[in-house]
């Protein structure tokens, strides 16, 4: 693998990741509602300041998507990820409204080898997403499978 800064041997508990900052637009939000949650809250600013999100805010699917970008942006690009199984959990805490600033961190809660794929090691990360005011707006829970820098480790 070319490019790869973190294997799954940089990846040890309490480290923490940073995510890459994104602002959203009211374009976006509008554009990925329509296609994909056409709730009125999500796709005009009078009908979010309607309702209790307060504005015109992100669809929680949009913002769990602008977070993905996020992390690979901000640090799983550069890894050795061989993909996710799957989320343990997400939370949506606060709405993310048009004109919002995210960023966050991902978290090591722990790892292990798997023995079941030589060469394989399961990260299971907390991620938390904030507002440009500090405030939590998305968490979430889950494993990523990463290689070992030395494949012939994971084997033995």
């Amino acid at each position: 693998m070319t490019g790869v800064e973190f294997y799954f041997e940089d990846f040890t508990p309490g480290r923490s990741f940073p995510l890459a900052q994104k602002h959203v637009s009211a374009e976006e939000v509008i554009e990925f509602a329509s296609e994909f949650d056409p709730q009125p809250m999500h796709l005009s600013e009078e009908a979010g300041k309607a309702s209790i999100l307060g504005g015109l805010s992100a669809s929680g699917w949009h913002t769990a998507s602008m977070f993905m970008r996020m992390m690979f942006d901000g640090w799983l690009s550069r890894s050795s990820s061989e993909g996710s199984p799957g989320i343990e959990f997400m939370e949506w805490k606060k709405p993310v409204l048009a004109g919002d600033t995210l960023s966050g961190r991902s978290t090591v809660v722990e790892s292990r080898v798997l023995r079941s794929r030589p060469g394989i090691g399961l990260v299971k990360f907390l991620h938390e997403v904030e507002n440009q005011r500090g405030e939590l707006v998305m968490r979430g829970e889950n494993p990523i499978m990463m290689r070992l820098k030395n494949s012939e480790a994971g084997a033995a």
